[in-house]
């Protein structure tokens, strides 16, 4: 049986995506942040990991343990 609870990670943008490549911006839009100090919390998932060590210089990452 499946838990019920599944582990989420909180992410929250504190860096400007103006001057970035264009790549970063969709990984920003798809990790469902695109302005400044937004916070979305996501399941923590290898494929979420992945876009958020894309862009990791531009998050805030709680939750993760």
């Amino acid at each position: 049986m499946a838990d019920a609870k599944k582990k989420t990670v909180k992410i929250t943008q504190i860096g400007s995506p103006i001057g970035r490549r264009k790549d970063q911006r969709a990984t920003l839009i798809g990790l469902r942040l695109n302005k400044m100090h937004r916070t979305s919390e996501l399941e923590d998932t290898p494929a979420v990991r992945g876009m958020i060590r894309k862009v990791q210089h531009l998050l805030r990452v709680e939750g993760a343990d």
